[in-house]
């Protein structure tokens, strides 16, 4: 019997191997239920601010599409701008280079109740002379009246 003999030789049984045309999705959807697991934990650490003591109104709160720009005054008196704290003569040249989109875009002051109506004045007038006409304060809602 020669090699190429398909009695007793292994290449003449051999079958063909069927492509599996099935997709496994059990890989997947492990990915994902781990990454639903961590964005369910991270997401409330991801709204942790400048803590400040807000005074309260009765004002109804707004509703805002986008994640607004934020200016907040501690009760020390220093101003953050979103998260990070600036100084104040640094105030009106970061505000017109982030204004590319416009000055036509609301800005949110936030002020501590125990920073004097001064700073919160001088952060608002700071915010005027960057060219910005759409200012709003924030308040906490007023309880028990």
């Amino acid at each position: 019997m020669g090699a190429g003999s398909p009695i007793g030789g292994r290449r003449g049984r051999r079958q063909r191997a069927s492509v599996m045309s099935e997709i496994n999705v059990t890989p997947m959807v492990d990915v994902m239920l781990v990454l639903l697991i961590i964005f369910m934990v991270a997401a409330p650490l991801l709204t942790v601010g400048v803590p400040i003591d807000l005074p309260e109104s009765q004002a109804k709160s707004m509703e805002q599409p986008k994640e607004p720009l934020t200016l907040s005054v501690n009760d020390k008196g220093q101003v953050f701008l979103q998260n990070t704290e600036i100084k104040m003569d640094e105030l009106v040249p970061k505000l017109k280079a982030i204004a590319k989109s416009g000055f036509e875009e609301r800005i949110y002051v936030r002020g501590d109740k125990k920073v004097d109506y001064g700073t919160v004045m001088r952060v608002m007038g700071r915010l005027s002379a960057a060219g910005y006409r759409r200012v709003a304060l924030v308040t906490e809602v007023e309880q028990g009246s």
